[in-house]
């Protein structure tokens, strides 16, 4: 099994529809640009955000398993992924790539 990397690539925020349709929240995420986590299969990283992960946790299992080519080759590098979380006020972007080396 491979370990894959998760990558921060952006992070959006849509004030219009914060302010028109959330209840005021003190902190909603804690992800930070750049931020990078190491995945071990089906194991959630440390620091990583549960609803992210059950977004991304599929393909996750996916490429450490070696799975590939997702949705009829949409990715230049075919062992990765580009996928957001499920918020729809600020969500964030993740790059979901399969390193070489296999899991402990």
């Amino acid at each position: 099994m491979k370990k894959c990397k998760i990558t921060v690539m952006r992070i959006a925020q849509y004030k219009d529809l914060i302010s028109q349709y959330e209840n005021p929240i003190s902190h909603a995420c804690h992800m930070e640009l750049g931020q990078a986590f190491i995945a071990n299969g089906w194991t959630r990283p440390e620091g990583f955000c549960q609803s992210a992960w059950d977004t991304l946790s599929p393909f996750v299992l996916a490429l450490s398993h070696g799975g590939e080519n997702f949705y009829g080759g949409w990715m230049k590098n075919p062992k990765s992924a580009m996928l957001s979380c499920n918020d729809g006020f600020r969500p964030v972007s993740f790059l979901v790539e399969a390193l070489e080396e296999d899991a402990d």
